[in-house]
């Protein structure tokens, strides 16, 4: 038996805005250096992937990337400072409620 802990984020009118998913998509953009990259690597759709991330834009209010197009030098997506930010503060979070869940399921 194990207890699992998910920490999701949802904006004022009740819809999911951000949770591991858009998290993994952050931390696969670091990797790959593109949101299509990263989505591949999820088997993610690439339109999927762009929806999660416009939504959790438009709920914290700053952008969480900066994407630049293709052409021939070929497009890409960085993380932006606020980005890096929340995406650390986002999984600190999780991981201190994951810890805490632990202890209160061993306590219980």
């Amino acid at each position: 038996m194990k207890v699992v802990t998910r920490i999701t984020f949802w904006d004022q009118k009740g819809e999911k805005f951000f949770g591991e998913g858009p998290a993994r998509l952050l931390r696969g953009i670091e990797a790959h250096g593109s949101l299509r990259s990263a989505a591949m690597s999820m088997d993610m759709a690439y339109t999927k992937a762009l929806k999660l991330m416009n939504n959790a834009e438009r709920a914290l209010g700053f952008p969480l990337t900066t994407r630049t197009t293709g052409g021939k030098a070929g497009g890409g997506s960085v993380l932006t400072p606020e980005g890096k930010a929340w995406l650390s503060r986002y999984e600190a979070y999780a991981q201190a409620c994951e810890e805490a869940n632990q202890q209160m399921f061993r306590k219980f």
